[in-house]
């Protein structure tokens, strides 16, 4: 996870160079669709609102867990016209390995947006076998990654490379910019997607998953942005959920401002162990001083004189104390604090002018975050600023929280100019006939995110871990695995205040 403006990045759509790319593991969110969209073959696929149930078969395919079977069904580009165009979204289940006590499917709700559930049981399955004891282990490819798949190669084409507007000028000439951009995009869209990936739709996705698993009720297990299509589908089908665990999932009912102020602190906390372990480290290229001092005036140098920078990549760029602030620190100090040793080196030849360890993965990340094609998945679900009042209120108060890192959120930014309603606006969540559900998220970021979740259901618990991470079950991190497989199990809860050390 990477400091971003008011809010850290958990989005699968972050640009990665090569070197910097996260491999096929339990936590990689960057995977490719080839190998997953083979799985379920040539597999029928069942229509959302039929009787029909979807015709299981053994999956093919690379990395498959012994006994995966696949399967699909057809669900309405738009629900609110359930006769018209379908999308199919692959389904993948690995059984109970105990029949005669099963209790029902666990559905896994994948982050990303983007991200594939299949992946994610494929990765996890090593992890989950205690829970798979009494359940089905159940994984679907959301419509967003349908969407990533079949995009027209225009949606990728960035409608600028984000900056901070400092003016209403700035700002009115970025939302234009990114207005054109997204307009282009719905314009080559041939799947119908782009104006319904909504969290909502998702939600309603996830009910006909549920009837086409002929369950009466589900359980839920959601990661990161899964968060958010979980919230949804309480929203619209209360009564249908058994039991929901959040891991490291954002809070969108809150609002996208007030999940990155909540974060702030978090990051400047975590900020203070690097200056911490960096002043006791002789390796660190800033022993010897104030690294958070250098960091600052780095940042106020680089808003006056923003510096040049050339990426095999992205060609010449400048970058300025936004691009770091958004950009630059890894919360996760990495294997041997290699993150934080990069970090240090970094900075110290930044302040020299030479910008070569931010460049690849700032520049990136502003042309992806500007990519109307993998906005197209978020901006519905009131992601944006609703205008530059907005954002010049949200930068204040994140500046006064974080004077290191507070600034423009670059997710807002880059839904600057959305060109449809929010379909899927925040707003408060009905707890009424939900269950208590369990959360866990590092106390080094999303902690604050799952725990503002699920303080809004009565009864409900959030696990704290104590150390870096993000999207714990898929990480393999066997004590919230262990309070996760108890509560979907026995719908017991652990005590309020419970701990999980750092693994």
């Amino acid at each position: 996870m990477r400091v971003g403006g008011v809010a850290t990045v958990v989005a699968m759509t972050t640009y990665k160079t090569n070197k910097q790319r996260r491999g096929r593991g339990r936590a990689g969110w960057l995977v490719s669709g080839v190998a997953v969209a083979a799985l379920a073959g040539l597999t029928p696929a069942a229509t959302a609102g039929s009787d029909a149930r979807p015709a299981w078969r053994d999956c093919s395919g690379q990395e498959i867990p012994e006994g995966m079977q696949c399967a699909a069904i057809e669900v309405p580009v738009n629900w609110a016209k359930p006769d018209g165009p379908k999308v199919r979204l692959d389904l993948a289940r690995l059984p109970a390995t105990e029949p005669a006590r099963r209790i029902g499917s666990v559905l896994g709700v994948p982050g990303g947006p983007g991200a594939k559930g299949i992946d994610d049981l494929k990765h996890t399955a090593g992890d989950l076998t205690e829970l798979r004891r009494r359940f089905d282990l159940v994984a679907y490819n959301p419509r967003n990654t349908v969407w990533r798949d079949k995009m027209p190669a225009s949606c990728m084409r960035p409608g600028t490379s984000l900056s901070e507007p400092h003016t209403q000028k700035e700002y009115r000439t970025l939302v234009a910019a990114m207005t054109k951009a997204f307009k282009a995009c719905q314009a080559a869209d041939t799947t119908g997607l782009f104006a319904h990936m909504d969290s909502l739709s998702v939600a309603r996705d996830m009910d006909a998953v549920r009837k086409a698993l002929g369950e009466q009720r589900l359980s839920i297990m959601a990661n990161s942005y899964g968060g958010v299509p979980a919230a949804a589908y309480a929203r619209l089908f209360p009564q249908r959920i058994r039991a929901t665990y959040l891991d490291g999932t954002l809070n969108q009912a809150d609002g996208w401002p007030d999940q990155g102020l909540r974060t702030l602190p978090v990051v400047e906390q975590v900020f203070t162990r690097f200056t911490t372990w960096c002043a006791a480290t002789p390796a660190c290229a800033l022993y010897g001083e104030d690294a958070g001092a250098v960091w600052r005036k780095l940042l106020r140098d680089a808003d006056r004189t923003p510096i040049p920078v050339t990426t095999p990549e992205f060609g010449e760029g400048k970058l300025t104390g936004w691009h770091l602030r958004s950009f630059g620190f890894s919360l996760d100090p990495g294997p041997g604090n290699a993150r934080w040793l990069s970090f240090a080196e970094a900075v110290d030849k930044a302040r020299n002018g030479d910008g070569s360890g931010f460049a690849s993965f700032a520049l990136g990340n502003a042309r992806v975050w500007a990519t109307p094609g993998a906005l197209a998945m978020t901006c519905a679900d009131d992601r944006g600023y609703t205008g530059y009042a907005q954002l010049e209120k949200v930068r204040r108060q994140a500046r006064e929280v974080s004077p290191s890192f507070g600034t423009a959120a670059f997710d807002a930014l880059g839904c600057a100019g959305w060109p449809l309603p929010v379909a899927n606006p925040s707003r408060p969540l009905p707890a009424r006939g939900l269950p208590p559900f369990l959360g866990a998220g590092s106390t080094w970021g999303d902690y604050v995110w799952t725990k503002s979740f699920t303080r809004m259901i009565p009864g409900s618990v959030t696990v704290a871990y104590d150390g870096p991470g993000h999207a714990l079950y898929l990480s393999g991190k066997k004590c919230p695995i262990e309070h996760a497989t108890t509560y979907l199990t026995e719908l017991r809860l652990p005590e309020p205040g419970t701990t999980c050390p750092a693994e």
